[in-house]
């Protein structure tokens, strides 16, 4: 894995957890057929490596949804009573 790479994704999404989950759900993605972001380098390229340079890019983003953030919280602080 290209560690240049895994830095410049990190600079768009510094969250290691939320750049795991994106990528592997773009690699996802990607292998049931959708068209990469990116012009790939090579034919036999990771597919990892063209999910890291679409977020690096700033062509593939994340959204956080803080309401359901709130009611796992909220759910959470709940059952640890």
């Amino acid at each position: 894995m290209n560690v240049e790479l895994i830095d410049k994704a990190r600079v768009r999404v510094p969250s290691v957890p939320v750049l795991v989950n994106m990528v592997s759900k773009r690699v996802r993605q990607l292998n049931m057929g959708e068209r990469p972001y990116v012009k790939p380098l090579s034919i036999d390229e990771d597919k990892a490596e063209i999910a890291l340079r679409e977020i690096a890019e700033g062509l593939l983003i994340s959204e956080i949804d803080f309401g359901a953030i709130a009611k796992a919280e909220a759910a959470h602080s709940h059952w640890s009573r």
